[in-house]
């Protein structure tokens, strides 16, 4: 069975060390006040971990291993949750994991290449690599959830404003969800200046109603704070406290989101909005709905612990508080979706995905793109999400395990980075990483529990699109060395062919992947139409494991000889690609190029199926389908259309 596509290794960008000398561009943040910062990072960053007392508490008490909502349960998952915040969200990721930027970026897949450049060529690099990929294609999975959940779960409190909501619930949800996916390809800019205000205002309302009911139980501030109260709940109940966790660890999700989106905010806004605003409204809240049933343990409201987010408001501000908890829940799921957007280009960009169509939403800001493929595809999974399980308490049971995975994958990438970048010695490393694993592991066990329940929903979105990057990654690499066996040595070229060839105006640019020997499209043209340009330019992409590269960096020529350069453009990893543009800014080549009288060369290849060592066939046809639905080299360099030949073989691995 063959399969024909823009081959991802002949006119395809290339994953390259970072030189010492490749730099990297400011993020644009450093110029702005740290306090306007923090209150953007309140609009972006914490939408996800901000919508998560709409449902955690309920879910510990009412979800799907319920637990009696006494005096000594609540405290002590008011405890649990107050010393997860502080040890994961706190501990963790502000004070630990987000200190390791990769020139200001953070996220798993930056932190992957922070790891592989200062561990190249090392045994034990393998798997620490797929580990980071695993991580990025559980993200995928988090970002399905996420929508489906948090906008479910604040529709939901319409029934609270009207009962005749109630059989529309669902309906809603699924409009609000698919405009929100429709209006992605028209940016976010100006609805994004919206973030930040209406967060702001979503997290005072939700420490008004908490303070609201604490005043009734001051006690509660304290028992809280006091971790007794967590270990104890384990004295007593052992395996329900453990099974309770499973619910507690909805409190903070969307942690991740704080080192995933170091690079727009930097690290000190994000740890101020954090510290100073956001865990205290946010506890203030639990605290809230924890003295509002323990108030009415007694009463005829008892009933309290089914939902007591909604049901901890004044009759008054119910129509209120339901649109603003519904526009906090769309603006978590925007922050979902840009950053699996910026994901996505991140994995194109260092080889682990084809080529997809990335369109530029913004002329000013680089950082906001939109990708059609990746926009439809979550939307058609969040639909099926909110139809399949119904309700955010169906959910609920298949949220949490993705996150946690995540989080337990991330403080395996922290333990290297902890002896081997920063060489922390065992006595100071080893207590902090295990106090992390043993956290991480027993949120990833409490939720292994939901298997059964839904939790294998983002367990199989996660292993399918580990299939696919690690299937992409390692077709590419076989193809770029099944290619490089037969290629000529350029200098050899040059001499043989330069002056038996008749030479014709002009410019062409032959796209390749390697830096070294002839590119087959050179070879098939010379071959054919047995003519070359006066000038030749070899061109290659080259794609730095750091997300910036310094314009003087950006450009490396080699004159060949003979009307022969060779041309290599380094791009960060969060930089799109524009070689037409590129080549503007080139002269040291014989001129200034010209596009109307510049042609590039494209190698276009069949891929053959073959029984060879390198990967199953089952994998090879898989590969062979991601080629045939990659993005043309063509539009991914924004290469001018009628200036493009593209020359074919055939390639077998």
């Amino acid at each position: 069975m063959t399969a024909e596509s823009q081959q991802a290794a002949e006119g395809a960008s290339s994953t390259a060390p970072a030189a010492a000398d490749t730099g990297h561009h400011g993020h644009g943040h450093h110029g702005d006040s740290k306090l306007k910062l923090a209150v953007g990072a309140v609009g972006v960053v914490f939408g996800d971990i901000g919508t998560s007392p709409l449902y955690a508490f309920r879910e510990t008490f009412a979800g799907h291993h319920p637990i009696e909502a006494d005096r000594l349960h609540i405290y002590g998952v008011l405890s649990l949750v107050f010393w997860s915040m502080m040890l994961v969200v706190t501990f963790k990721y502000v004070l630990t994991i987000m200190k390791a930027d990769n020139k200001g970026e953070g996220g798993s897949l930056a932190l992957l290449a922070l790891i592989s450049r200062s561990s190249e060529g090392k045994r034990w690099t393998w798997p620490i690599v797929l580990l980071g990929v695993f991580a990025t294609a559980l993200f995928y999975g988090d970002s399905m959830i996420t929508p489906a959940m948090s906008v479910l779960s604040a529709t939901e409190g319409l029934s609270y404003v009207n009962k005749g909501f109630e059989p529309y619930i669902v309906p809603i949800a699924l409009a609000i969800l698919i405009a929100l996916f429709a209006i992605q390809s028209r940016g976010t800019a100006k609805v994004g200046m919206l973030f930040g205000p209406i967060m702001l205002a979503y997290f005072t309302m939700l420490a008004i109603l908490g303070v609201i009911h604490i005043v009734d139980h001051p006690g509660i501030i304290v028992e809280t704070l006091n971790p007794v109260n967590a270990l104890h709940f384990f004295y007593v109940d052992g395996f329900t406290a453990f099974i309770a966790l499973g619910a507690v660890v909805l409190a903070v999700t969307g942690a991740e989101a704080l080192y995933a989106d170091m690079g727009h905010f930097g690290r000190g806004p994000i740890g101020l909005s954090w510290l100073t605003f956001v865990l205290p409204a946010l506890m203030l809240n639990y605290m809230g709905q924890g003295a509002m049933v323990l108030e009415a343990e007694m009463g005829p409201r008892a009933d309290l612990i089914a939902d007591p987010f909604f049901q901890m408001m004044p009759e008054a501000w119910q129509v209120p508080v339901v649109i603003l908890a519904i526009l906090a829940t769309i603006i978590a799921s925007q922050a979902v979706i840009s950053g699996a957007f910026s994901l996505t280009q991140q994995a194109i960009q260092l080889g682990f995905m084809p080529r997809l169509r990335v369109e530029h939403t913004s002329a000013s800001a680089q950082g906001q793109i939109y990708i059609p493929m990746v926009n439809w595809g979550l939307m058609v999974m969040v639909i099926l999400l909110v139809l399949g399980f119904g309700s955010s308490s169906n959910l609920a049971a298949a949220y949490g395990i993705a996150v946690t995975g995540a989080m337990f994958i991330d403080t395996c990438l922290m333990s290297v980075v902890l002896f081997t970048l920063w060489k922390w010695p065992a006595w100071k490393a080893l207590p902090v990483l295990a106090v992390f694993f043993i956290v991480d592991i027993a949120y990833f066990g409490a939720n292994l529990i939901k298997v059964p329940d839904g939790g294998w929903v983002p367990l199989a979105i996660g292993l399918t699109i580990f299939t696919l990057l690690t299937t992409w990654s390692r077709g590419r690499k076989l193809m770029q060395q099944e290619m490089a066996e037969g290629a000529m040595p350029i200098p050899v070229f040059v001499k043989s062919a330069a002056n038996s060839a008749t030479r014709v105006p002009g410019t062409a640019v032959f796209m390749t992947s390697s830096s070294d020997g002839v590119p087959h499209a050179l070879l098939h043209n010379l071959k054919h139409n047995k003519v070359l340009h006066q000038r030749i330019i070899l061109l290659t992409i080259k794609i730095a494991d750091v997300p910036y590269v310094r314009e003087e960096n950006h450009c490396a020529l080699d004159d060949l000889g003979q009307g022969f350069h060779r041309l290599i453009l380094n791009y960060g990893f969060m930089q799109p690609i524009d070689v037409p543009d590129a080549l503007k800014r080139v002269t040291r080549c014989g001129g200034e190029f010209k596009m109307l009288e510049t042609s590039f060369f494209l190698s276009r290849q069949t891929l053959i199926a073959a029984s060879k060592p390198g990967m199953p066939i089952w994998r090879e046809k898989l590969f062979a389908w991601m080629l045939r639905n990659s993005e043309s080299a063509m539009e991914y360099f924004r290469l001018p259309t009628n200036r493009v030949v593209e020359l074919g073989s055939q390639v077998a691995i």
